[in-house]
């Protein structure tokens, strides 16, 4: 099988070294597994929370081609921390006949599987979103100081040792020249051109455009405000421009200034990828429209209807999401989530458990059997002769049990064995979740569930734990808003008992 390695490392304690060692780890993965290595995609410094990576784009490009079947990842979260992007671009792979390996967890292809690889999956992606609200937490803390929050300073300034901002001496200039021409009723064009013949580059080291001389001349940092979400702290940074000048400017570009086209707002449609039309089995997708009022509705709508196939009808996108993700909290009882966990973990271990491990533990103990019968042949043996080759073989023998130990620990750390303390942490902050949280909606929602195939008057779920089915009358929506949202996202109905059965998750099927 052809494949190619796909390896990514964010700005976050990674270094170019962190590279190295996944493309070792897929490299020794597939000469395990006797693929052929056809290509490399690595993006540097980016993070794995959305898909702006290029070459990660290059590689779900180049799929189309089909000259590799595989993508080879050291683990699942280098691919993606987003289940969302996971399960688009992983379903773009699969219809070129590409599909995804993780090299150190070793994931199997049957249905044992999709229980581990979900909940890796969305713990990746959990941790990534607990990551990210630090993150923000500690700028928010910088931005009361009036500090840096990290990024390029805008031209004109530059970020000391405590991150403070102070001004560059070398670069003012310009940022006065630039507003002091605007000001006097030069043409924004000619700026730039004037600008890009001397050879002057903005902040980001670039020529400048209509964008970057309109970012400068509405900046209010160069007039002392600092500018944080929304908020203002005068005085909070040195000043370059004077209040006269820089207010002159800003009217003269409201008066010039073209009426921008209504910006859409971006809508998450949880379901995408799992919900089908229960008629036709196509993907049902987001859309949305205006009622007279210009007022703006969501919907899914089945993609055989919207070509004249099918006669499915719209749902509501709000309603439909609310009442799956009032499905999935049900099953998180305590009972559920222990059981799931203990799962889990067992799956982690025996993925483990491989044939590579077996055979190097089967050698070791072998080994320390020889050693401890050459230990006793010195202990009667007399003849010196025979005492030096046993001497010589022993001394063999330990150097090859130092090789065989060494390859032991390196085969063990490929696989990623999961903690029971750990899982039932991230279990049970999907159970107590904001139900407001898109992300946290999210996350419960891609960790299990499987597919919906949704008629107009029942729905089927399909979860990647239980095999058991269920029948429940569809709620109207203002239970539906009662049980969700009044008691903190907790359903008031008495919490489904999973079954499992060994090493298998059978569907669950959730008729209403």
């Amino acid at each position: 099988m052809n494949v190619v390695i796909y390896a990514r490392y964010s700005s976050h304690n990674q270094t170019e070294q962190s590279i190295e060692g996944q493309i070792a780890v897929c490299k020794e993965y597939a000469d395990r597994n006797n693929y052929t290595i056809v290509g490399e995609y690595i993006d540097r410094s980016l993070t794995g929370t959305n898909d702006n990576r290029p070459q990660f784009r290059k590689m779900i490009e180049d799929s189309n081609k089909r000259f590799f079947n595989g993508v080879l990842v050291y683990q699942l979260d280098r691919f993606s921390r987003n289940r969302y992007d996971s399960a688009i671009y992983k379903n773009k792979l699969k219809k070129n006949g590409v599909r995804v390996f993780s090299a150190k967890e070793n994931i199997s292809e049957d249905a044992s599987g999709i229980l581990m690889e979900s909940v890796i999956e969305g713990m990746a992606e959990y941790y990534s979103v607990e990551l990210s609200q630090k993150v923000k937490r500690g700028m928010d803390i910088n931005a009361q100081k009036c500090l840096s929050t990290g990024g390029t300073p805008p031209l004109g300034f530059k970020v000391n040792k405590e991150k403070k901002f102070e001004i560059n001496e070398m670069t003012a200039p310009i940022v006065k020249q630039i507003f002091q021409m605007y000001a006097n009723g030069k043409l924004m064009s000619d700026i730039i051109k004037k600008l890009n013949e001397k050879g002057i580059k903005t902040s980001q080291g670039h020529k400048f455009n209509k964008c970057s001389i309109r970012t400068i001349l509405l900046n209010k940092k160069y007039i002392g405000i600092y500018t944080y979400k929304g908020k203002e702290y005068k005085g909070g940074i040195p000043r370059i421009i004077d209040d006269e000048t820089f207010y002159k400017v800003q009217k003269m570009m409201s008066k010039n200034k073209k009426a921008p086209a209504r910006a859409k707002s971006k809508t998450d449609y949880l379901l995408t990828t799992k919900l089908f039309c229960g008629y036709c089995k196509e993907l049902m997708v987001g859309v949305c429209g205006t009622s007279y009022n210009g007022k703006i509705y969501h919907y899914y709508s089945c993609n055989g209807y919207r070509n004249k196939k099918c006669n499915k009808k719209n749902i509501k996108k709000d309603y439909i999401e609310d009442l799956v993700v009032k499905e999935v909290k049900n099953i998180l009882t305590d009972n559920n989530i222990k059981e799931i966990a203990n799962k889990v973990v067992e799956l982690s271990k025996k993925e483990t458990n491989n044939v590579n491990v077996k055979n190097l533990e089967i050698l070791l103990k072998e080994n320390k059997k020889q050693q401890t019968n050459l230990l006793n042949s010195l202990k009667v043996c007399q003849i010196e002769s025979v005492r030096n080759s046993i001497f010589q073989e022993l001394e063999k023998m330990q150097l090859e049990y130092t090789r065989l130990e060494k390859e032991y620990k390196i085969e063990k750390s490929k696989y990623t064995v999961l903690k029971l303390p750990e899982v039932l942490f991230f279990l049970y902050k999907l159970k107590n979740g904001d139900i407001n949280d898109i992300k946290y909606k999210k996350v419960l929602i891609h960790t299990f569930i499987n597919k919906i195939y949704l008629y107009d008057n029942n729905m089927i779920i399909i979860f990647n734990t239980q095999d058991k089915e269920i029948n429940i009358n569809i709620p109207n929506i203002e239970k539906i808003n009662s049980s969700l949202k009044g008691n903190c996202g907790q359903p008031k109905v008495k919490g489904r008992k999973l079954n499992f059965l060994p090493f298998t998750l059978y569907k669950l099927l959730i008729i209403f």
